[in-house]
C-alpha cells in the first residue's frame, strides 16, 4: 500500500478528527508521561493538530486547518526517505498540487528536521471537496510508510488500537473499556482505571475535557 490507496482508504474530515482525539485520550490514559499520539487544539488560531512519534524516528501530523485538512507521514526505513541521497530529497511529485491555502505547513518548524520537512508521504483535501488528494508521485515496488503508519486512522475499530496498544504496552487492554471511550460514552473512573490502575483521574478528566468528552465526576458504584 502507498499513498495512492492511503488517499482512498481515509475517512472524511470530521470522523478522521474525531479519531485522532480518541488516539490521544487512549495514550493519556495508557502513557501519560510520553503518549505516542497526541492532539492539540488551537495549535495554531482555529486549527488542530494531531501527532504520532512512535520514539522509534517514525511519525505522522494531522492539520486540520478552517481551509482544509492537511497530513504527512514519516517512516525512515522507507524506499522514499529524504535520507535516501545527499543533500535529502524529497520522493518526485511528493508535493505537486499542494494547494496555496495549505502550502505553508511543510515550512512551519515543529515539521522541520534540521531545517528540511522530513516525509515520505503526504494527503491535503481541502474544504468543500469529496476526495483526498495526493502528488504525483510514482512507485513500482517501493514503499513510502502507508502500508502502516496510518492504519488506526483508516480503521478506527476498538480492535485495531487495542492490537497496537497490547504489542507496545506488552500487557492486555480492556476492550470494553476502549469501546466506551470510541463511543464517546461519558469518562469514568471505572474506565480509566480499567486501562491503567496508574492513571491520575484529574488529569486525564482535564484532557477528556480539553478534547471534547463528558466526564463523570463520580466513580461508578
Amino acid at each position: 500500500m502507498t499513498v495512492h490507496a492511503l488517499v482512498a482508504s481515509l475517512p472524511n474530515p470530521d470522523v478522521l478528527h474525531a479519531r485522532c482525539r480518541v488516539l490521544a485520550l487512549l495514550d493519556a490514559i495508557l502513557d501519560a508521561d510520553a503518549p505516542t499520539h497526541s492532539f492539540v487544539s488551537d495549535w495554531r488560531e482555529g486549527v488542530d493538530l494531531a501527532f504520532m512519534d512512535n520514539g522509534s524516528g517514525d511519525q505522522y501530523a494531522v492539520v486540520f486547518d478552517p481551509s482544509g485538512v492537511f497530513l504527512y507521514g514519516f517512516d525512515h526505513e522507507s524506499d522514499a526517505t529524504p535520507w535516501r541521497e545527499s543533500p535529502r530529497a524529497h520522493w518526485p511529485g511528493l508535493l505537486d498540487g499542494l494547494p496555496s491555502s495549505l502550502a505553508h505547513y511543510p515550512a512551519a518548524p515543529e515539521f522541520q528536521f534540521d531545517g528540511f520537512f522530513d516525509a515520505t508521504v503526504c494527503v491535503w483535501r481541502e474544504k468543500d471537496t469529496e476526495a483526498w488528494q495526493c502528488g504525483q508521485v510514482e512507485f513500482d515496488d517501493e514503499s513510502d510508510g502507508s502500508d502502516w503508519l496510518f492504519d488506526l486512522l483508516t480503521d478506527g475499530s476498538a480492535d485495531a488500537y487495542i492490537s497496537f496498544a497490547e504489542d507496545y504496552f506488552e500487557r492486555t487492554i480492556d476492550r470494553d473499556a476502549v469501546a466506551a471511550i470510541m463511543a464517546r460514552e461519558p469518562l469514568s473512573h471505572r474506565t480509566v482505571t480499567s486501562l491503567s490502575s496508574t492513571a491520575d483521574f484529574e488529569a486525564v478528566a482535564v484532557q477528556a475535557r480539553t478534547l471534547g468528552y463528558a466526564v463523570q465526576d463520580q466513580p461508578a458504584v
